[in-house]
């Protein structure tokens, strides 16, 4: 949905455009070729693999001259540690040349309230999925968790500047997962299964700038802090 509304506007410049979507899953790959095959003037070229080895593909299919746009949208740099946020960056522009550009996606903090109410909505829909994990892993790994013995959790860390997505154990027991690997829990304990971390505007210009990007512009959705930042490599 994200490309479909960005990708029209490239296709009105009269140049070629080559659309390179990244992911592991074939059938997602499917899908994103579904919805942007109507779009003239762009040509789509699905790369089946992870973000970096799939970035390094698209770069092999470049012709002398041309440029690249790469899109990391949504907040999926904040599942990544302040660490690996840098180092992801960091391999991102050494599949880039001078010139190309980074469209990076960041959530941004905001009061917690908001943030804590974003990760435990009133209906229940991160609960439900957050305990679909041990759902998941009881009939993919012939584990035998009690779901409905765990709660949802949501925490925030203002140090860390982080949001944290718990399991939280309703009683003493004992998991067992495919009859050889057994998992002890108390009452109380959680299983820690999710972190968002959560930026400031002047934070994701440093990083970038570590990584050898220049912070062109960014955009800023008041309403709900949420940043578009245009990033040049260097």
């Amino acid at each position: 949905e994200k490309a479909h509304c960005i990708l029209p506007h490239f296709a009105k410049q009269n140049e070629p455009v080559v659309y390179c979507p990244i992911d592991i899953s074939a059938a997602a790959l499917a899908r994103c070729q579904r919805d942007v095959d109507d779009i003239s003037g762009v040509k789509v070229v699905p790369i089946e693999a992870a973000y970096i080895d799939g970035l390094a593909s698209a770069l092999k299919l470049r012709k002398p001259g041309t440029s690249m746009l790469t899109l990391f949208l949504g907040s999926s740099i904040g599942n990544f540690d302040w660490p690996v946020a840098e180092t992801f960056l960091r391999a991102v522009r050494e599949n880039l040349r001078p010139g190309d550009a980074l469209l990076l996606s960041t959530d941004l903090v905001k009061a917690h309230d908001r943030m804590l109410a974003a990760y435990d909505d009133a209906i229940g829909l991160t609960a439900a999925f957050n305990l679909n994990l041990l759902a998941r892993i009881n009939r993919e790994l012939s584990a035998n968790f009690r779901v409905n013995q765990f709660q949802h959790e949501a925490r925030y860390d203002g140090a860390e500047q982080r949001i944290e997505m718990h399991l939280r154990s309703k009683s003493a027991q004992t998991v067992s997962v495919n009859g050889n690997f057994f998992i002890k829990l108390e009452e109380g304990e959680t299983i820690w299964t999710e972190s968002s971390y959560k930026f400031r505007e002047e934070q994701i210009r440093v990083m970038s700038a570590r990584a050898g990007f220049d912070c062109e512009v960014q955009w800023v959705d008041a309403e709900w802090p949420f940043a578009q930042s245009v990033l040049r490599a260097r």
